[in-house]
């Protein structure tokens, strides 16, 4: 396992993350069969587990601190916040008084007394962000937090947030956690460079594209679209949509790419995306034991320029093939107060 810097923090993390959010319900809900795969990633030189409290609503934070009892010191902990927890007002978001219930029930459910890596799961447009990053600060001040970063944030509020950092004399994102993969490179164009600008640590997640990287899903083939990930989001999976069946395309000639190399899809999959200098970390998914197994079989891949190049040739450098953050597009898109003037004011125009 290789091991790299988190950013500025001086934390030592490994290249992979074990991402844990299909340990729940509807997914991995045998408590057991996921603290084995826990340990056995540990075991295998993961010292990076990266959870949120959204995930089962509790259930994936209170597994793995289940798991990390008696290992807890040497393990790097992320966890998240953002999303609605419980029925109610004022149980999601940024705000300093859900943050401040969230980080307490966050503590109690990992079974720790502190987290190494707090994040906020996504932008809150109703929250300042001066709001979120002083109760963040105050955090790290208190001990209960070692480090705060970002999740899925556009660069122009990365930007933002950090000017309002040294403006107000507050702590600062230390990591971003975006989407990246081979099927989805839109980040390298300006959240990458900006994350190496601020000397940010950046985990990325779904480095498998939702699944499409895995294999499991090939041209010509039929897929299931009433079971598992199909069934969920059947819209990303449906062959008979043109983007779909472009994401299909590239998967044959990706896995012709890995068959030349002599690995599997999924490890060519996941070395992309730690070749990138900006990537510290690419955070693995795994619901059962084999397939923690066979990406921890390429952990030492390391793809030569050729590789790289051909990938380039199959998705060009910055190419999304499909939106990763669907449903969640920029308000800046979704919000049409904020692309139209007042009707009044294009009258006078």
């Amino acid at each position: 396992m290789r091991y790299r810097t988190l950013g500025g923090t001086g934390i030592q993390v490994s290249a992979y993350c074990l991402g844990t959010m299909m340990f729940q319900d509807g997914c991995n809900s045998d408590h057991d069969d996921c603290v084995r795969i826990i340990h056995a990633a540990l075991d295998q030189g993961i010292n990076f587990v990266d959870t949120a409290d959204m995930y089962g609503q509790g259930e994936s934070e209170e597994i793995v601190g289940r798991a990390l009892r008696g290992r807890r010191d040497d393990v790097v902990l992320a966890t998240k916040v953002h999303f609605q927890m419980g029925e109610g007002r004022n149980r999601s978001g940024n705000s300093r008084r859900w943050i401040l219930k969230a980080v307490e029930d966050s503590l109690r459910r990992l079974n720790t007394d502190w987290i190494d890596l707090y994040q906020v799961h996504r932008p809150d447009y109703a929250t300042d962000i001066e709001e979120t990053l002083s109760v963040l600060s105050d955090l790290v001040r208190q001990g209960k937090i070692r480090a705060f970063g970002c999740s899925t944030f556009p660069a122009e509020e990365i930007v933002e947030a950090h000017h309002v950092s040294e403006r107000r004399g507050l702590g600062r994102f230390r990591t971003e956690q975006p989407p990246y993969s081979i099927l989805a490179r839109g980040i390298e164009a300006s959240v990458l460079p900006v994350c190496q600008r601020y000397r940010m640590g950046v985990l990325v997640w779904s480095p498998l594209a939702f699944g499409f990287l895995t294999g499991k899903y090939r041209k010509n083939q039929p897929i299931d679209l009433a079971t598992g990930r199909p069934a969920i989001r059947p819209e990303r999976f449906d062959p008979t949509i043109a983007e779909n069946a472009a994401k299909l395309d590239v998967v044959e000639q990706l896995v012709e790419l890995a068959e030349n190399i002599g690995c599997t899809l999924p490890q060519l999959a996941i070395a992309f995306t730690v070749a990138h200098p900006a990537v510290t970390s690419a955070i693995i998914g795994p619901r059962t034991m084999p397939q923690l197994e066979d990406l921890l079989k390429g952990a030492a891949l390391a793809l030569d320029d050729a590789a790289l190049d051909r990938i380039d040739e199959i998705v060009p450098p910055g190419t999304n093939l499909y939106n990763p953050n669907a449903p969640l597009p920029p308000r800046s898109l979704t919000d049409t107060a904020l692309r139209r003037r007042p009707l009044t004011d294009r009258a006078a125009a």
